[in-house]
């Protein structure tokens, strides 16, 4: 049995789905009893409700398990205190591995929810747990949240320069090395960078959407006083609203890119490329038709 913590999100969603799929037995811990009728459609064989930040709670969702893929909540202050929690469980109920979702270039300090992550994975390196860490750059599906944006207004607009570059990977890819490393016993203590192989800046990005939409986008910068005062008004948390400015400053600075050779080692193929991932979107979503 493999534990997926925060699988309520659309990485762990996607995970679950992938384990269940090829017959691993799957408990997703989740926050809602809505979340785990979710899970139970997507195949976990088992789905609990836990809080992440009370170690009791924690310590009981772990019992019975073989395994485990923690997955942090996005953007959490409290990364590292969870952390410790999680790897504590795994040790006293004698976890056989712990997959860790970090992310790309956790040792940049420079963006607080990367400096977290990489504080985590120290901790895991020094709790002699047999481990794995996956460093994932940013998704393909997150370019999704704009489409309706970018079909209607035809601009894809972020708030840093569109010139900036970026690896993205799709998520389909990430869970199916999820599913490697977890199954197969030749990736116990490796740390994985994984990354597509193009190095995209929005400008390209929107340039590829019009070419497989149809519909004509140009990338446009967003002034990151105007996101933050929207954000503002959605109640966005302090931690997560100044952790993001600080990312996006990044980007700007310095891209977000990585390289690709792990990524095609694990999957035994190149990745997918974000022109086929829009393909295969428009398909499986018939939205031309």
């Amino acid at each position: 049995m493999i534990l997926v913590t925060g699988a309520s999100g659309k990485t762990g969603k996607s995970i679950v789905k992938k384990l269940a799929e090829n017959g691993i037995p799957v408990r997703a811990m989740v926050r809602t009893s809505t979340q785990m009728e979710e899970m139970r459609k997507l195949g976990a064989k088992e789905a609990g409700i836990a809080d992440m930040k009370d170690g009791i709670s924690v310590n009981s969702i772990f019992k019975g398990v073989e395994k485990v893929y923690h997955i942090c909540p996005n953007m959490s202050p409290d990364e590292e205190s969870i952390g410790d929690l999680m790897i504590r469980a795994a040790q006293e109920n004698g976890l056989s591995q712990f997959v860790y979702h970090s992310v790309l270039h956790p040792q940049v300090e420079s963006m607080p929810h990367h400096w977290k992550k990489m504080h985590v994975e120290e901790k895991l390196m020094k709790s002699k747990l047999v481990f794995t860490i996956l460093q994932p750059a940013a998704y393909m599906q997150n370019i999704l949240g704009y489409w309706d944006k970018m079909m209607q207004g035809g601009v894809y607009e972020i708030p840093y320069s569109t010139r900036s570059q970026s690896s993205m990977i799709d998520l389909k890819d990430l869970a199916e090395v999820v599913f490697k490393v977890m199954t197969e016993p030749d990736h116990y203590y490796a740390t994985y960078e994984l990354c597509g192989c193009e190095q995209l800046s929005a400008d390209q990005i929107a340039e590829i959407v019009s070419q497989k939409s149809g519909k004509k986008v140009v990338a446009r910068d967003l002034d990151r006083n105007t996101w933050e005062i929207e954000m503002r008004s959605k109640n966005m948390a302090e931690y997560a609203r100044e952790t993001l400015l600080k990312m996006f400053q990044y980007y700007e600075q310095f891209d977000f890119i990585g390289n690709c050779n792990q990524l095609t080692w694990l999957l035994g193929r190149s990745p997918n490329t974000f022109g086929n991932f829009i393909e295969e979107f428009i398909l499986e979503n018939k939205i031309w038709e």
